[in-house]
């Protein structure tokens, strides 16, 4: 069959897949703004996909956002408009995705044919071309919204609730015969309540031999330009600021997505010439791949699948609330990150003080307890006798309701010539991110993965500290079990490590680990900080905490971020910096908890032990008891009211309009003296306009008029190198 005629099959089984599906036709006046603030009020209208009424296209929509795809002569994304403000996105039509094939590029999708690339007209589309050399649609299946992990826990969560929504698979064959039995998806996913799609490519070999896949661009977008430069560089130039792009490829110990990105590229469209860019330089091409190739060898009956893209509309510039929108999807898309339990550092020497510890988070209301780096605790010990030591200890831990668990360090270290990674330009063990650190696919490194299952798994343990091997090392050897060279090297070793996060999160056992595994099941990060600061007086680390904690909640909730006390000397420092003995620094110990309690963040209490006198025990269970009162508001969005400068008051607050509470407000007074302050409180996302009551600690509610800004203006007194908090209901 010639590819001509291939192509008119195709089309004619498009048509007949569609109508033979039961799918409702699309109303145009359906598209419209939608009445209320999806941050503040429930989207009542579910993702659902639609037929244009003469079959040529398929819309999916959420009443917040609408993606169009023309169907015919092939599939291409025409349309990708923000409902909330009116915005489109798209300014041309490019291929859904492409993949290199044993060396080759190949587009899957498209159409082709558009001469003016900086818009796009309605009447244009049916004058569009499908390429001969492309993976061609073929037909499509809809299913609703699986979930990525079927995580459990018992520990506090705040959403346990899977997302939901609707998912559209649209298949692709290729015309040419090298490729026949090469199977292509292109996977969509639409999600109730918030504007967001995510966006994924499998590749299936049923062909009759070996293929490299080098590489899978799984999402390539000709997006409406953010500035217009008559001169300047891609890299210095506004990238478009209506679609926050996420991806689960992302790593370098930064703490911060952003900084931790591999994947999204913001490229330069050469076929854009009407653009205003002299040079054709402004960065207006979004395609989402890994930086290095995946070097991927399938054999015949294998798949593989893409990293995963998540698209988040945004409908302004304001930084709270784009952040605001991030922190919904994260508890929409990785539920798993609401858990927040309360936990305890250990460093331990002994059996006897793990159990000393234990009691003493049984008698002031903690949660769990971590065996922090420096215990002695070895996961990686096996043998019968440590693994029966330590599954007793956690049994005495859940006797009294506690959850245990404990660090394991993977990537700075070295383990051998034969273990190591291998640099690429030396032949040698060396070259990684920390100098020398163990390959993850070596015999060494798989065995690691192994132990470290049998351990939780004969034990019992709840939590897994994991430091590495975030970094994404790149590996030469060629001995490895776990990779073929090379070439495949960061791909399979990423895959180990976000399985065994997987394992983890299904298993219900907490993941804290250093990078941005988020959405393939870790559950924290730090919020970052240098840990020297820690060997600074405690009046100086209040201070920096309270900005730590201010820096680290814009696109973070408070659940996803844990923060750090020294109990005891840590990177040196003087008396000043500890609060050991416990008793003697009770005001700093208190307040340095509620800062973190205050901020619904988790704290890492390292040291021997939570308390050493009553009083100090006493202090410990009254700020506990606090933070679980109002539990669900502190763990609530958090709105940044000033950082701290040591020259005038600082403060946060947490907004909530679904719950009792509508907001709680953390407030310092860094001076030697007590202050009086009128301050505004932005009330918009508590979802009161009109009036609201506050109350200062368990006192006695006042009631305050919401002004036109959606502000409160009241007095607060704030005493001398302390703190207050205000609730609003």
């Amino acid at each position: 069959m010639k590819p001509t005629a291939i192509l008119i099959f195709f089309t004619l089984s498009t048509l007949s897949n569609l109508f033979a599906q039961n799918i409702p036709v699309w109303n145009p006046q359906a598209g419209k703004k939608p009445q209320a603030d999806w941050l503040i009020t429930p989207v009542r209208e579910k993702a659902l996909i639609y037929k244009s009424a003469d079959g040529k296209n398929l819309v999916l929509t959420n009443g917040l956002l609408k993606r169009t795809f023309r169907l015919v002569p092939d599939l291409a994304c025409t349309d990708f408009t923000n409902l909330s403000n009116g915005q489109q996105l798209l300014r041309a039509v490019k291929p859904e995705a492409r993949v290199v094939i044993n060396g080759r590029n190949y587009s899957i999708g498209g159409l082709y044919g558009q001469k003016e690339n900086g818009y796009l007209l309605a009447e244009w589309v049916d004058g569009l071309k499908s390429l001969d050399s492309a993976f061609h649609y073929i037909d499509f299946q809809i299913d609703e919204i699986k979930p990525y992990l079927n995580w459990k826990t018992a520990m506090w969560t705040g959403n346990k609730n899977q997302a939901t929504g609707k998912t559209i698979t649209f298949n692709y064959k290729s015309t040419l015969p090298v490729l026949q039995g090469l199977q292509i998806a292109v996977h969509y996913s639409i999600y109730d309540g918030l504007p967001l799609i995510s966006k994924w490519v499998t590749v299936q070999n049923n062909t009759a031999g070996l293929l490299t896949v080098d590489q899978i661009v799984n999402e390539i977008l000709a997006v409406t330009e953010e500035e217009s430069a008559v001169v300047g560089s891609p890299a210095k130039m506004a990238k478009p600021n209506g679609l926050y792009v996420e991806n689960n490829f992302a790593f370098n110990n930064s703490m911060r997505y952003s900084l931790s990105d591999q994947a999204t590229n913001w490229k330069t469209d050469p076929t854009y010439t009407s653009q205003v860019n002299y040079d054709f330089q402004t960065p207006c091409l979004l395609e989402v791949h890994p930086a290095r190739d995946m070097g991927m060898i399938l054999k015949k009956g294998e798949s593989l699948e893409s990293i995963r893209t998540y698209e988040l509309l945004q409908d302004s510039y304001d930084r709270e609330r784009k952040g605001l929108a991030i922190r919904k999807m994260y508890r929409t898309i990785a539920p798993w990150t609401t858990s927040n339990p309360i936990f305890m550092h250990l460093v331990s020497k002994n059996d006897q003080e793990v159990r000393t510890a234990i009691d003493q988070c049984a008698a002031t209301g903690y949660e769990a307890l971590i065996l922090s780096f420096g215990s002695h605790c070895k996961m990686e010990d096996t043998t019968m006798a440590n693994v029966k030591k330590w599954k007793e200890l956690a049994d005495y831990a859940h006797s009294k309701q506690i959850f245990i668990g404990s660090y394991s360090l993977f990537s700075s270290r070295r383990i051998s010539d034969e273990d190591d990674v291998i640099d690429a330009k030396t032949g040698k063990p060396g070259g990684a991110f920390f100098g020398n650190a163990p390959c993850m696919g070596s015999k060494w490194g798989l065995a690691y993965l192994d132990k470290l299952k049998y351990f939780m798994t004969f034990t019992g343990f709840n939590i897994f500290e994991n430091d590495g091997p975030y970094p994404g090392d790149v590996c030469a050897s060629t001995t490895h079990p776990g990779h073929a060279g090379l070439h495949d090297s960061q791909w399979r070793q990423m895959e180990l490590q976000k399985g065994l996060y997987r394992w983890c999160n299904e298993n219900g056992i907490y993941v804290n680990a250093p990078d941005w595994y988020f959405l393939d099941g870790t559950h924290k990060v730090a919020l970052g900080y240098r840990e020297v600061n820690f060997s600074l007086s405690r009046d100086q680390q209040k201070i920096l905490n309270r900005q730590n904690i201010f820096d680290a909640t814009w696109n973070e909730t408070p659940s996803m971020v844990w923060g750090f006390v020294p109990l005891t000397k840590y990177q040196g420092g003087t008396d000043d910096a500890i609060l050991e003995p416990l008793s003697e620094h009770l005001d700093a110990y208190e307040q340095l908890m509620m800062q973190y309690y205050g901020a619904g963040i988790q704290a890492c209490y390292r040291g021997p032990r939570l308390y050493d006198t009553d009083e100090t025990r006493n202090k410990v269970s009254e700020v506990i008891s606090w933070y679980k009162k109002y539990r669900d508001i502190l763990n609530s969005d958090l709105l940044h009211l000033r950082r701290a400068d040591g020259r005038d008051w600082d403060g946060i607050m947490h907004v909530n309009p679904n719950l009792k509470e509508k907001g709680l407000v953390m407030l310092y007074n860094p001076l030697n003296d007590a202050i009086s302050r009128i301050i505004k409180l932005p009330v918009y996302y508590s979802g009161k306009h009109d009036m609201l009551k506050i109350r200062e600690k368990e006192g006695a509610a006042k009631t305050y008029k919401v002004d036109r800004n959606y502000d409160v203006t009241l007095t607060v007194n704030i005493p001398a190198k302390g703190y207050t908090w205000l609730v609003m209901e």
